[in-house]
C-alpha cells in the first residue's frame, strides 16, 4: 500500500501511515532560516485560528495548524491537556471519545473510567489514562458530522512541543495561544517530580522555547503568545512565574468558573475587572454573552467590551464558524456579515474562529477598500487644493 502523502508549507512533508501498524513520521521544524521574517501585524484585531484551521481538517492536529499559518493565522490557538506519564499534549476535551477512533481499539476497552469534572460525572476514555506512545497510537476525527469526513483518520494527537515547533517554523512571525486546561482536573490525576504542578510544566515547557515578555515588548514581538484559562486561579498562580500576557476565558452566564466557583456576573463586574486586570491584558468571552441571542436573532449588545476596554482589557470572542448551524439570522448565512459586525460595529480586538482563510479574506478586502477609498479622498483633496490655488491666482 502506497504512502499518501500532503505536502504543507515551509518546506514540512508529512507521510500518513492510515491502518498500519509502523509508527508513522511527525512533522519537525524544517530547521530553515527565517532570520527576516515577517513580523506579526499588530494593527488591526487578531486572527485567532480556533484548534487550528479545524473547519476544513480535524482540531488539534499538525495539518490544522499548518493550513491556519497558511491561510493567514495571526495565532494558532490550542487547549493543553496531559498523558498519564505527564507530557502535555494538544487535545480539547478531558475525553478522546468524540474526536478520536479509540472505541476501535479493543485492547484500551477496560480503560473507560468516571471522573468528576466541573462538578459533573463523565464517563469515558480520559487522557490522563494514557501514555504518550498510546496517545500517539490514536487517530483524530472531525467533531462535526457536517464538515468535511475525507482526513479522519489520518492525523495523530501533537504534544505542547510539536505545536510550538509549527509556530517557530512558519515563514512569518506567528504566535501561539495556549489554554491551561481543565487544571483542577490534570492536577488530580497526574503526578510531576518535585511536587510540580501542571501550570509549572506549562510555563515551563514556553521558557524552553524563549517565549517571554510582556505584551508588545521587544521579546514577545519575536515570539507571541497569550495565554489562556478558564481557571483564575491558574491565571494568578502563573503570573508568579511569567511576565507573558494572559487572557481570562469566560464561560455561559449559567457555568461558574471552574476553580473558584464564581458566577459569570461577578466576574464581569467591573470591581472584579479591576481586580483580574492586575493579572491579565483580556478578557475571552463567549460571543452570546457579549450580545444575548433569543429564538437566534441577536438582542441589544451589552456593555462587556465597552467596560472591559474602559479597564484596559482586551475583549477575544469565541467562536466564529461559517456554518449556518452556527450563524445567527441577523447575517442573512453569511459568515462576512458578522465578521464585520462584531469587528466594526461591537469593536472587539481579536476573533477566535474555525475558519481562519475567510476571517483573513474579510480583513485583506475590507483594508483594500479602506485603502482604495483613503486614495480617492486624497485625490479629491489634491484636486480641490489645485483648484483653490488657480482660484486664487485669478
Amino acid at each position: 500500500m502506497a504512502l499518501p502523502q500532503w505536502v504543507f508549507p515551509f518546506g514540512l512533508l508529512i507521510f500518513l501511515t492510515v491502518g498500519c501498524s509502523g509508527r508513522p513520521f511527525y512533522p519537525l521544524p524544517s530547521k530553515a532560516g527565517h532570520e527576516n521574517k515577517q513580523p506579526l501585524q499588530t494593527f488591526r484585531p487578531y486572527n485567532i485560528a480556533h484548534r487550528g484551521s479545524n473547519g476544513e481538517i480535524p482540531e488539534e492536529t499538525a495539518a490544522a495548524y499548518m493550513r491556519a499559518i497558511e491561510e493567514g493565522a495571526d495565532f494558532i490557538e490550542s487547549d493543553i491537556l496531559s498523558s498519564k506519564d505527564g507530557v502535555l499534549i494538544c487535545f480539547h476535551d478531558v475525553t478522546l471519545d468524540d474526536t478520536t477512533d479509540v472505541a476501535k481499539h479493543k485492547h484500551f476497552a477496560n480503560r473507560k473510567r468516571t471522573y468528576e469534572v466541573q462538578g459533573v460525572n463523565v464517563t469515558g476514555f480520559f487522557t490522563v489514562d494514557f501514555t504518550l506512545k498510546e496517545l500517539k497510537s490514536l487517530r483524530v476525527n472531525q467533531r462535526y458530522p457536517f464538515r468535511d469526513q475525507q482526513y479522519n483518520g489520518k492525523f495523530s494527537i501533537i504534544t505542547f512541543e510539536e505545536f510550538i515547533d509549527i509556530a517557530l517554523d512558519a515563514s512569518r512571525v506567528v504566535g501561539i495561544y495556549p489554554e491551561i486546561k481543565n487544571p483542577v482536573l490534570i492536577n488530580q490525576h497526574v503526578k510531576w517530580p518535585g511536587g510540580q504542578k501542571f501550570e509549572d510544566k506549562f510555563v515551563e515547557t514556553l521558557k524552553k522555547y524563549g517565549y517571554q515578555g510582556s505584551y508588545l515588548s521587544k521579546h514577545w514581538m519575536k515570539q507571541p503568545v497569550f495565554i489562556q484559562s478558564f481557571a483564575p486561579t491558574s491565571l494568578v498562580y502563573i503570573s508568579n512565574l511569567t511576565d507573558l500576557p494572559k487572557i481570562l476565558l469566560i464561560d455561559d452566564v449559567t457555568v461558574p468558573t471552574q476553580d473558584t466557583n464564581q458566577s459569570f456576573w461577578e466576574i464581569t463586574s467591573d470591581p472584579y475587572l479591576d481586580f483580574i486586570k492586575n493579572y491579565v491584558v483580556g478578557i475571552g468571552p463567549w460571543k452570546d454573552t457579549v450580545v444575548p441571542v433569543i429564538n437566534n436573532y441577536l438582542q441589544e449588545p451589552t456593555d462587556l467590551v465597552a467596560r472591559a476596554h474602559a479597564h484596559n482589557l482586551q475583549v477575544h470572542p469565541y467562536t466564529y464558524r461559517n456554518e449556518n448551524q452556527f450563524l445567527h439570522l441577523n447575517f442573512h448565512e453569511d459568515p462576512y456579515v458578522e465578521f464585520n459586525y462584531w469587528l466594526n460595529h461591537i469593536g472587539v480586538d481579536g476573533l477566535f474562529t474555525d475558519f481562519t482563510g475567510s476571517l483573513h479574506n474579510f480583513q485583506e478586502w475590507t483594508s483594500m477598500e479602506d485603502n482604495n477609498k483613503k486614495g480617492a479622498s486624497n485625490l479629491l483633496h489634491e484636486i480641490a487644493l489645485m483648484i483653490s490655488k488657480y482660484n486664487s491666482n485669478v
